[in-house]
């Protein structure tokens, strides 16, 4: 087959690389707009006008493209909003993101040193067949060129020291929950820290829906109560006016995980501040937001423990660097015998994802 190329167009060069410009910044808005189509709208002009955005980029034309390709649409109150393809590519974008700054071959298994349900994934390298080996996992094109390499002929003599097989990982199901505190503290200070954690658990919920099909992934929301929300509801995250119940995050995801069917569970703690509130054995809030409290810290201490005994671990990204809240997650940790990482929101990707790929797989004979 012949193509003949008959010039290069360098308005539609332009036009095109306006669009996925626009498509970027329009992305990241959306999440710090909790999913507001019209407000994101208006901060695009905005930026133009104030000479942040090109002024020969045609904000009409995109608004016109989000909608021809069913990305936004209008409802019944004429309002534009987000579509499910529109959700799906966002998630998918912040998976993009992400692992564009993990290190080369970073989109890969999950190694784990646990056995767990899962499937069989032949890697590139091979070795000497050893009896026991699976015979499905041979690979009849290396053992005949051994063959030949051996005999030094045409003739067809393949012998057991001639059989190669291919290496194989295991991967495991896991089930997940991501928690994520959405109490005020994650807005103060002039520092988001609500959108990367939205942005992180989109990215992952998309990985998962993907590539790790067997997995089961939670959303959970904790202030001074905590809630379960879908994927598809994570753009439309905020933080609000609340206190910060860890113990009752915990309580939540545990008794979520304990539902699920999966072999390996796991805890994502995403916070910036200390618990300041839990709930009594009579259902009655108690608060208080003046350092840590003893017996809220006391509480939240035992939830972690009864996370451990039910063998689900918690890894806390703690985002936030005063020394005794890192003090608190240093004995949350210990307790629970989980991980911890003192982190910034920008770096808050790379930390979770790294851990969630690690100890996901492990050699197979």
């Amino acid at each position: 087959m012949r193509y003949r190329f008959t010039g290069f167009d360098p308005e539609l060069k332009a036009a095109l690389e306006a669009f996925h410009g626009l498509f970027d910044i329009f992305q990241t808005l959306i999440l710090k707009t909790n999913g507001d189509v019209e407000r994101t709208l208006e901060f695009l002009r905005s930026m133009q006008e104030q000479g942040y955005i090109p002024s020969d980029w045609d904000l009409d034309e995109f608004e016109r493209k989000l909608e021809q390709d069913e990305i936004i649409q209008r409802n019944a109150r004429a309002e534009r909003v987000l579509t499910k393809k529109g959700e799906r590519g966002i998630r998918t974008s912040s998976l993009e993101q992400l692992f564009r700054g993990l290190r080369v071959g970073g989109l890969g298994g999950h190694p784990t040193p646990h056995d767990g349900a899962g499937g069989v994934e032949q890697l590139p390298d091979r070795r000497p067949y050893e009896f026991g080996d699976n015979l499905s996992q041979i690979d009849f094109s290396e053992s005949v060129m051994n063959s030949v390499r051996r005999t030094g002929s045409g003739e067809f003599d393949l012998l057991e020291q001639d059989l190669s097989v291919a290496e194989t990982d295991l991967h495991t199901s896991c089930a997940t929950v991501i928690l994520i505190d959405v109490s005020h503290s994650m807005i103060l200070y002039g520092e988001d820290r609500i959108t990367p954690a939205k942005q992180v658990a989109m990215a992952l919920s998309e990985l998962i829906l993907t590539k790790y099909q067997k997995d089961s992934l939670d959303i959970v929301l904790f202030g001074d109560e905590a809630i379960r929300v879908d994927v598809r509801d994570l753009p439309y995250v905020g933080a609000g006016p609340f206190h910060t119940n860890t113990q009752e995050g915990l309580r939540f995801a545990r008794r979520i995980l304990e539902s699920r069917h999966q072999t390996n569970k796991q805890i994502f703690l995403i916070t910036d501040g200390k618990p300041t509130v839990i709930r009594l054995t009579d259902g009655r809030l108690y608060r208080n937001v003046g350092g840590l409290d003893p017996i809220i810290v006391a509480r939240t201490l035992d939830e972690a423990v009864m996370c451990r005994r039910r063998k689900i671990p918690i890894t806390t990204f703690m985002i936030a660097q005063d020394s005794y809240l890192q003090n608190f997650v240093e004995q949350l940790t210990e307790r629970n015998r989980g991980r911890a990482y003192f982190t910034s929101p920008d770096r808050l990707g790379d930390f979770l994802f790294v851990d969630f790929l690690k100890n996901r797989r492990r050699h197979t004979r």
